[in-house]
């Protein structure tokens, strides 16, 4: 019975949900599974539209299934060697853009992080500013014109280099997240400000900054207004406004061409969009384990 009674003690106890949790639990996942088709039916739907027969499209026989199969519009996508070009020039951007962002975001966040810092809060604030006030496109584009940037990739890399909330998130991580012990620890042992950064602070910060390396490229990779307002060059035309011209001279042309030439359109404007959408997905993956936790951040304080 003594046996009986400690085997009973030492088995895992089970907690029985009553009747509001178990409604909880359905209305939870009830939500999450209609947000989620919210956000991947529609890059399902124009897949489908993309790899689909123009008259399969014209029929509207085209819901979230492809029919009549057939890649005749990424054929089109990769035969203009305009917008190869774009596509290279685009992911080289990215790539220098989203590590120069970094570099710069990891230095400014950490030195405002040091309490040794002089007039940290001033700093702090001048940045916090930033975020609320703008001077506008005029501005920026004459901006650009004094320091002789426009036309130019400089345009496209320098004024998005720096993100005051990317930088405010990667400080309150260092903040909140790396104990101050650890930090005076290595400075008892002799290490400066940049062993103390390199060697300490960002092994302890790969989610957060595989989350912010996502923010930049990501925002990098999608944006085209600047690009419209500064670069008229063909060779520094990234992706994403190379394709905006393509889809609007064939949605121009679709006005003296007929029906026809309306729904090749359709079905070569998905193909685009798949085209500059399916890097990103690629990459996604890859760094999914770190945004999860970064997106964490402040969440719950250990």
């Amino acid at each position: 019975m003594a046996k009986a009674k400690e085997a009973s003690f030492d088995a895992p106890m089970k907690i029985k949900k009553s009747t509001g949790d178990k409604i909880a639990d359905v209305l939870i996942y009830f939500g999450i599974t209609v947000l989620s088709l919210i956000c991947i039916l529609p890059f399902i739907q124009v897949l489908a539209v993309s790899i689909s027969s123009s008259s399969s499209v014209y029929a509207n026989q085209v819901l979230l299934i492809p029919v009549g199969v057939n890649i005749d519009a990424y054929r089109q996508v990769l035969a203009d060697s305009n917008l190869v070009h774009s596509l290279w020039f685009t992911a080289i951007l990215t790539i220098t853009f989203t590590i120069g962002g970094m570099l710069v975001t990891i230095f400014s966040a950490y030195a405002l992080s040091r309490p040794k810092l002089k007039g940290r809060y001033f700093f702090a604030t001048l940045f916090l500013i930033t975020m609320y006030f703008s001077a506008g496109i005029i501005p920026d584009y004459l901006l650009m014109d004094n320091l002789n940037i426009l036309d130019s990739v400089w345009c496209l890399f320098l004024p998005g280099l720096f993100s005051a909330y990317n930088m405010i998130i990667l400080r309150t991580f260092i903040q909140n997240s790396i104990p101050e012990s650890l930090i005076e620890a290595a400075e008892l042992d002799g290490c400066d400000d940049f062993r103390i950064l390199f060697q300490v602070v960002l092994p302890l910060s790969k989610s957060v900054l595989a989350t912010l390396a996502l923010f930049y490229a990501v925002g990098r990779w999608n944006s085209f207004s600047d690009a419209l307002y500064y670069i008229t060059s063909e060779k520094y035309k990234p992706l994403q406004l190379k394709l905006k011209e393509i889809t609007d001279s064939a949605a121009a042309s679709d006005n003296e061409a007929g029906t026809s030439a309306v729904t090749n359109s359709k079905v070569f404007q998905s193909a685009g969009i798949m085209f500059a959408t399916i890097p990103i997905v690629i990459v996604y993956p890859f760094v999914q384990k770190y945004f999860v936790s970064g997106v964490m951040v402040g969440a719950v304080k250990g």
